[in-house]
């Protein structure tokens, strides 16, 4: 299995920064890749971004593209998500998750395993 603790999160006014952090333990699991997703108030949850632990591979949503950017620390097994510009219509409970075994499309219905989620709410 796949333990994930996440961290970060909170209250940013339009326009600011915020980096949330994903740091996994994996259990008789070699290969898994590293995914974020959210979900805000009446709304599915949404792929935001995804990347491959081992050949960099990336997915980052339309919705975020240009101001989120996700990035991995093998040596940690941490995964960052460095959001710039935020918005709004960015506030949302943010999940991390892992996916097992080849690299599938980063969606929630793929993957495996979830970390507890933060909240992150853009308001001023």
């Amino acid at each position: 299995q796949v333990q994930l603790v996440e961290s970060g999160g909170g209250l940013v006014e339009p326009g600011g920064s915020l980096t949330l952090s994903c740091a996994a333990s994996a259990f008789g699991v070699v290969n898994y890749h590293i995914g974020w997703f959210r979900q805000a108030p009446g709304k599915e949850r949404e792929g935001v971004s995804c990347v491959s632990r081992h050949n960099g591979s990336t997915y980052v949503a339309d919705s975020v593209k240009g101001r989120f950017t996700i990035s991995i620390d093998n040596t940690r097994n941490t995964v960052y998500l460095q959001m710039t510009s935020l918005e709004p219509e960015d506030t949302a409970v943010y999940y991390c998750a892992a996916q097992i075994g080849t690299w599938r499309k980063c969606i929630p219905e793929t993957q495996n395993y979830w970390a507890q989620g933060v909240q992150v709410t853009v308001s001023s």
